[in-house]
């Protein structure tokens, strides 16, 4: 039986991380991998302490606010923001590192991975975005939609 390839390994870990989100409108997560090895994960939700969209309703819904637009309108922290936060909070670098994620990082988190150095980003699920994928390439970091059924075999 032939082995799993390593983006399909990490694209399968993130669709799994990804069961842990609490949003109500999109599960989200993310893989930061340094050599083949896992550095930290995220999923979008709350922070720690606060309570859950499923608890108290999605602000985004209760305004009608579309997809893409009014990021700062919302209770929760992005899959990837959650990945930096991590790495963060256990004094991790995540210069170098590949992200793997289940949806297309939105501007805000591309910039931040931006600046954190990351030196590839791989999606599952395109969420395109002009500006976004300009300053990806300006920035010489990879990026690649890698489409495909993540569910294990």
């Amino acid at each position: 039986m032939p082995r799993v390839p390593w983006p399909l390994y990490f694209m399968r870990i993130a669709h799994l991380v990804a069961e842990r989100s609490t949003c109500l409108r999109r599960m989200v997560g993310a893989v930061a991998v340094r050599d083949k090895r896992i550095i930290a994960t995220g999923y979008n939700g709350t922070p720690t302490g606060v309570a859950h969209c499923a608890q108290v309703g999605c602000i985004r819904e209760r305004l009608n606010i579309p997809s893409g637009q009014r990021h700062e309108l919302c209770r929760g922290l992005h899959a990837e923001q959650n990945v930096i936060i991590q790495c963060a909070l256990h004094g991790l670098t995540l210069a170098g590192a590949e992200i793997y994620c289940t949806t297309e990082p939105c501007l805000i988190c591309t910039k931040m991975l931006i600046n954190c150095q990351v030196k590839a980003i791989y999606f599952a699920e395109q969420y395109p975005d002009e500006l976004a994928n300009d300053m990806l390439k300006e920035a010489g970091v990879d990026y690649a939609h890698l489409p495909g059924d993540y569910r294990s075999a």
